[in-house]
């Protein structure tokens, strides 16, 4: 699908897009809580929609209530699978994520995914597995992947720097299993505000939460469960990742206000506002909703190691920015739907956008942009990025295989139109 953007001046009020990295970590305590759950604004992008598929086949039933409400009903791992072969589309949460999960039951399961899924690395799993007593089986280094458990609970150190997805998903499991006595020390732990995304949902859902100690350590002991009882409702929060580029859409041109948002939230990508604050737009934050409008932008240094999901919406708030604009993190991009560092340059430089990459900075040279043909490499952000860098060009803004939005906002474009992009 091809999306044509031209340079448009927004303005309107939007509720914030349900977050999908919360939503499926709701989901998958929802699958270990056993009972019934309610889940409630959960969102329906490819990635929500894999996780559930996931923990349909390891068990859960799941009925849809409402529009945006889903009942699950679970007794993991005491029930049969309807499959053994677990799809996790192309999200990586959800192979980080269940993968540890599956790899509790004592048969085979194999993990599998398409498309970017099929090159991300699963080499924390080939290493840390085998020493919690799981066969893993990968005839080409990534998925499928085949696990057979049952993983045993043990003291582990492991290596945090390249996601900490991994490390959510052997938090889960631990509590899953409800771990005794048992220490997972993590070293060079990246994102740390996803890992207390995570642990957050655990404490919600009173399921078994480790004792967080230094240096990032947490212990687990055994904790007392009652039974499951009376059916548990839970609402997911909005989404400041996917709000991140309607507030940079606002920066560039025109005015939006977003409700839905936590400003309490472990989320990562809350930081976006602290660069819209360095670049001098307009801000309002209030507890119900925060208000951003468009005004002379000055440029910005920030630092988004451990939220590097930020990058694409950053780079297209650069862009306007008068003056030189640096981005630190580089390195957290490899591994993504694309290699973003690689693709940010190349598909904002046919914008007439100059990026240069030193090192582990990103350096944007901000100054209108010229218009033109970019491609989205089938990665969600870049799609967006591009969309709204468009609102301000000099000339329209063509973005092929603009479909990659639906991996995490899926109605993107029609928010986008609703508030005045043309």
């Amino acid at each position: 699908m091809d999306i044509t953007i031209r340079p448009s001046t927004i303005n309107g009020v939007l509720a914030a897009p349900p977050s999908k990295s919360h939503g499926q970590r709701a989901l998958a305590a929802a699958l270990i809580r056993k009972g019934k759950t309610r889940i409630h604004n959960f969102g329906w992008s490819d990635d929500e929609r894999a996780a559930l598929s996931v923990i349909q086949n390891l068990g859960a039933s799941v009925q849809q209530i409402a529009p945006d409400s889903l009942q699950i009903d679970s007794s993991f791992p005491d029930v049969p699978l309807m499959s053994n072969q677990i799809n996790c589309g192309e999200s990586g949460l959800s192979l980080r994520m269940f993968t540890p999960l599956a790899a509790i039951l004592p048969f085979p399961v194999t993990m599998s995914g398409r498309g970017s899924l099929l090159k991300r690395p699963v080499g924390f799993f080939s290493d840390i597995l085998p020493r919690l007593g799981v066969a893993l089986n990968t005839s080409t280094g990534g998925v499928p992947m085949t696990v057979e458990g049952p993983l045993v609970p043990c003291p582990l150190e492991v290596d945090g720097s390249l996601s900490s997805q991994f490390i959510s998903g052997l938090l889960m499991a631990y509590s899953a299993l409800n771990a005794d006595g048992v220490a997972l020390k993590v070293k060079q732990l990246s994102s740390r505000a996803y890992v207390d995304l995570t642990l957050s949902v655990l404490r919600d859902f009173n399921l078994p939460c480790p004792e967080v100690r230094p240096e990032d350590e947490f212990y687990f002991s055994k904790k007392v469960l009652g039974p499951a009882g009376d059916v548990f409702d839970y609402r997911v929060e909005g989404d400041w990742s996917n709000a991140a580029f309607l507030f940079v859409a606002a920066a560039i041109s025109g005015k939006i206000t977003l409700t839905g948002l936590d400003l309490f939230s472990h989320q990562a990508d809350k930081r976006i506002l602290e660069a819209l604050s360095d670049c001098g737009c307009g801000l309002s934050i209030r507890p119900e909703s925060v208000m951003v409008q468009s005004a002379p932008l000055n440029p910005f240094h920030f630092d988004a190691t451990q939220c590097p999901d930020l990058f694409p919406p950053l780079v297209a708030l650069a862009a306007y920015c008068r003056g030189t604009s640096v981005i630190e993190g580089v390195h957290r991009l490899i591994h993504k739907e694309s290699n973003r560092a690689a693709t940010l340059q190349s598909e904002f430089e046919k914008l007439g956008l100059s990026v240069n990459l030193e090192q582990d900075k990103m350096i944007i040279h901000g100054g209108t942009l010229a218009g033109g043909t970019v491609f989205s490499h089938q990665d969600h952000r870049i799609a967006m990025a591009t969309a709204v860098a468009a609102l301000g060009s000099k000339a329209p803004v063509k973005i092929t295989a603009a479909e990659a939005i639906s991996k995490s906002y899926p109605g993107f474009f029609d928010d986008l139109s609703a508030v005045g992009a043309k």
